[in-house]
């Protein structure tokens, strides 16, 4: 079910929130809670909904393409999204809806990254223990974007989410909320560059009946 308070004149956006235990949670619940909050915000709560994993491939299509911002909310974990968003990437962003022949459902909108993790911002680093800066981990996210022809958004994150003090936790969901509020009119979006296009050659995908055939 989606959660919707309409604004005139706004573009629509959509918060795929995911968090496979919120009551643990301390930064995502309070940004779940900023969003739904918000006018004009959709939520959608993945494991509130989808205890079972059970993705309702047409409902989540729909809610996507009433939304001109895709926003998704979660915690990294193991360096990527957890469980349940990756499995709605995989069911949800089909080849002919979402990208590939045909797929142009997606055109035009925008993917924003709102992300925390564990570790503190020095934590990556190349001298940190996940020896990497952060944006190392990001091509998945831009590359997902670029392929359903997405601009992806500068990420929102708070690095450091067990330890990070009450005043910044609440600044940083106050930040939320205003670009909620706000989008698109973000200074920082004017210089970036058009959805890029990612032509996937048909020859590049086996026919219906040839995936069945792979997966019997």
């Amino acid at each position: 079910m989606v959660e919707l308070t309409t604004a005139a004149a706004k573009p629509a956006i959509l918060v795929l929130a995911a968090h496979p235990n919120w009551r643990e949670s301390r930064v995502n619940r309070q940004l779940l809670a900023g969003a739904r909050r918000s006018p004009g915000v959709a939520v959608r709560d993945l494991y509130g909904l989808y205890p079972d994993y059970d993705l309702d491939v047409p409902a989540e299509q729909a809610a996507l393409a009433a939304a001109q911002l895709v926003v998704l909310l979660h915690p990294i974990q193991w360096y990527s999204m957890p469980a349940l968003q990756k499995l709605w990437l995989d069911e949800v962003l089909t080849y002919g809806w979402a990208y590939g022949s045909g797929g142009r459902a997606l055109r035009g909108k925008d993917l924003w990254l709102v992300a925390s993790t564990g570790g503190a911002e020095p934590s990556y680093h190349p001298q940190g223990y996940n020896r990497y800066f952060f944006d190392a981990f990001l091509p998945p996210y831009e590359q997902t974007a670029a392929l359903c022809g997405m601009r992806f958004l500068p990420p929102l994150v708070l690095h450091g989410a067990r330890t990070v003090g009450d005043s910044a936790l609440a600044a940083h969901a106050a930040i939320f909320q205003e670009r909620l509020a706000t989008y698109p009119r973000w200074p920082e979006l004017d210089g970036l560059p058009p959805c890029p296009g990612c032509e996937v050659p048909v020859a590049d995908r086996p026919a219906p009946a040839a995936r069945s055939r792979e997966h019997a």
